[in-house]
């Protein structure tokens, strides 16, 4: 029977966080309530994204009562928006009852209760509504986590798409609720991890009719802040701000809390949070600024680890931050080249290391009204497809969705040389050692790049595939990239291949086959 046991909570963070992630942009079109300011996937992913960073943290001989109160902090503080302070409540409700190994029934139930609680005027049709729906459902499973997840999570997304009926305002604009789709990728995720049927794609519910932002808002601005009071003064607080604003959800226990709400005054907001505690993190939000705000044009940011990709990356119009092998970017250069981009900019991080950067540098920059999606490339290779189908005069949303796509039918591997010995998928490595890896994973030890190369190529090929591309780095042999081209017109005359000297460090070859 499989069991949320550490190593399966910290699977099941990491997975929930990067399907938000590549879902992110989908559930933003979504975003009608309770204001239309397009982020609540931005909101969701940036919260279980804080609670994976926290749980990847810690030693890996931890017991299941630290993971699990980790991962609840860990959403706790770095919750954005009101869609991701309610889900952080949920993932406390169950850090309760999983921490000790109790039924994973029972912890949905307190997941959607908490989550309820958190909310000063529940409204039905939202995740709240979710939540509950698939903590009913699976109290009709038996005692395997697996199934019960299952049921849940099936659940889960019938009750997204039954929001509409529930709730006028998603019913008028022909959308589901946001907060509640990406609710429903996070019990699907878990799912997934206690069932070992991971998927690439969640579904996320199209919009029916075209969502238009709103451009006035009742309540002027979003008010957040983590507070350290007692229980008490919290409920104090809970009063007081109820009566001067809108969207009020306040999280938390223990002496940590973290407030949210809408209210015509942000000043008065933080006062009372000052009467009651000690607040911090303090972000305030104009609403309508959001929608008001921001540059002219369409354009793309791509962040590129060598002067020869950099290059490429400009003469298709990009805007590019550069980056050393190995490093992230800084988030002001990346905001600036956000800022510089226009009014709606795609952003390729082209890295997994980079996106958690890329996100909050554009949660920064929707804030001063600019449209941002970043785009799940997690290779060079994977960029450049998604900037080759880009298309300025398409609308914003459509040229996310192709380039997202050309991203995502994009295969990518590269060629690193070993500094160390380490044990890999592929085997043990040592110092010297040529590896070749396919989608992030090692493949092949070898002794030389041509031969390692040449392997990655047939192997990557083999799945299907009309063109390969390749990224020769700085110190590749200077006949390499010609052999490997002769090798493919003899075994795969039908596949093109592209050639282009990227010039970066670290990595001898990048690959790319779509």
């Amino acid at each position: 029977m499989k069991v949320l046991d550490p190593p399966a909570v910290r699977r099941w963070a990491r997975l929930a966080a990067d399907a938000l992630g590549r879902a992110r942009t989908e559930i933003d079109a979504l975003n009608v309530f309770p204001v239309a300011d397009g982020d609540t996937g931005t909101n969701l992913h940036l919260t279980m994204l804080s609670a994976a960073e926290a749980v990847e943290s810690l030693p890996d001989d931890v017991d299941a009562a630290v993971v699990w109160q980790t991962l609840a902090y860990g959403a706790l503080v770095g919750a954005h928006g009101n869609s991701g302070v309610i889900v952080s409540q949920a993932l406390r409700g169950l850090a309760e009852v999983l921490k000790d190994g109790s039924d994973l029934r029972a912890g949905l139930l307190r997941a959607a209760t908490l989550a309820r609680e958190a909310v000063a005027r529940p409204v039905e049709g939202t995740v709240l509504t979710v939540l509950e729906s698939a903590a009913r459902a699976a109290q009709d499973a038996g005692g395997d986590p697996c199934e019960v997840a299952r049921l849940a999570a099936r659940e889960a997304r019938a009750a997204v798409r039954r929001t509409p009926g529930q709730l006028e305002v998603l019913a008028r604009s022909g959308v589901v609720d946001a907060g509640g789709a990406g609710a429903a990728i996070v019990l699907e995720t878990l799912a997934a991890v206690l069932t070992d049927s991971y998927s690439d794609h969640y579904d996320v519910p199209a919009p029916t009719a075209r969502v238009t932002p709103m451009a006035e808002v009742g309540a002027g601005y979003e008010v957040m802040y983590l507070l350290d009071a007692d229980e008490a003064a919290v409920a104090g607080l809970r009063a007081e701000l109820d009566a001067m604003g809108e969207s009020l959800v306040v999280v938390g226990g223990e002496g940590l809390w973290n407030v949210h709400v809408h209210v015509a005054e942000a000043g008065p907001a933080v006062e009372a949070g000052l009467r009651a505690g000690r607040p911090h993190r303090i972000r305030i939000t104009y609403l309508a600024e959001r929608t008001h705000r921001g540059g002219a044009g369409r354009g793309v940011v791509a962040v590129a680890a060598g002067d020869g990709i950099a290059a490429l990356f400009e003469e298709s119009g990009a805007v590019v931050v550069r980056r050393a092998p190995g490093t992230r970017p800084a988030l002001p250069e990346l905001l600036a080249a956000i800022r510089q981009a226009g009014a709606e900019v795609a952003v390729l991080p082209n890295d997994e290391g980079v996106h958690a950067v890329a996100a909050a540098a554009a949660e920064i920059a929707r804030e001063d009204g600019v449209a941002v999606s970043v785009l799940p490339t997690r290779a060079t290779v994977q960029g450049l497809s998604a900037l080759a189908v880009h298309d300025p005069l398409r609308r914003f949303d459509d040229d996310v969705v192709a380039m997202t796509d050309a991203a995502g039918h994009t295969r990518y591997g590269h060629l690193v040389v070993a500094d160390r010995e380490a044990f890999t998928s592929a085997g043990v490595c040592r110092p010297g050692d040529v590896l070749g890896l396919i989608d992030g994973d090692v493949a092949v030890i070898g002794g030389e790049l041509e031969r390692v190369a040449t392997l990655i190529v047939d192997r990557m090929v083999a799945g299907g595939g009309e063109l390969v591309t390749l990224v020769t780095g700085a110190g590749l042999p200077g006949r390499l990239a010609a052999r490997l081209e002769e090798h493919l017109r003899r075994t795969r005359p039908d596949v093109d291949l592209v050639v282009y000297d990227g010039e970066q460090g670290g990595y001898p070859l990048l690959i790319g086959v779509e």
